[in-house]
């Protein structure tokens, strides 16, 4: 079955009723570490089908755990092993970055913008010089204001709130738009304010 439309996520996910929870905890799970659903989908899917906070606690568990396994894949895989699949070129570019001096902004604003292709960052990072537990702990802050807003989308649909949902989704492309315009502002910022707070603390 295909997994590229709110209806087959939601009617895949009737047919199992109480497992239902596995099964979309199995879903987010695969989105992370194969990619080939559009991650939006199934997190807009949990909203209508959980609701807000229960969604919102699937999701991020799936989360948690696929970048876990993609990260510990990229490890396993090494650097040829991650090159193959995705490209020396792009996968470089990142790994780059993440051993920058400005990972910890990088990894916050690009976590931050929906639709990025978060699943090569987590490649990248597991190839980098970046521990595990910082790059969980960055990417699921980064992930969590955008993850939010879509679940409550789902949730808004589900209880047909559809002129709050119309406003809360034209809001959001157009902030999507906006943090894809800026990114590179904004890693400057989030990098001098991280700085900033290091020098306080020192």
């Amino acid at each position: 079955m295909q997994f590229r439309t709110l209806e087959s996520i939601n009617d895949y996910l009737s047919r199992y009723h109480t497992a239902s929870i596995f099964v979309y905890l199995g879903l987010q799970i695969v989105q992370i570490v194969i990619s080939i659903i559009p991650g939006q989908i199934v997190q807009f899917a949990g909203g209508y089908a959980y609701g807000f906070w229960l969604g919102y606690l699937l999701a991020i568990s799936g989360i948690s755990i696929g970048t876990s396994i993609a990260f510990g894949l990229a490890r396993v895989l090494g650097r040829d092993g991650v090159h193959l699949l995705f490209g020396e070129k792009r996968i470089t570019k990142f790994v780059n970055q993440l051993n920058s001096k400005r990972a910890i902004a990088i990894l916050l604003v690009l976590f931050a913008i929906p639709g990025f292709p978060k699943d090569l960052i987590t490649y990248a990072a597991g190839i980098s010089n970046f521990k595990y537990k910082p790059f969980l702990l960055l990417s699921l802050i980064g992930r969590t204001p955008a993850l939010m807003g879509t679940i409550l989308m789902g949730s808004m649909l589900n209880s047909e709130s559809y002129i709050g949902l119309a406003i809360f989704g034209i809001s959001a492309v157009i902030l999507c738009i906006y943090l894809w315009i800026k990114r590179h502002e904004l890693t400057s910022y989030v990098d001098k304010m991280y700085n900033k707070f290091i020098n306080y603390n020192q």
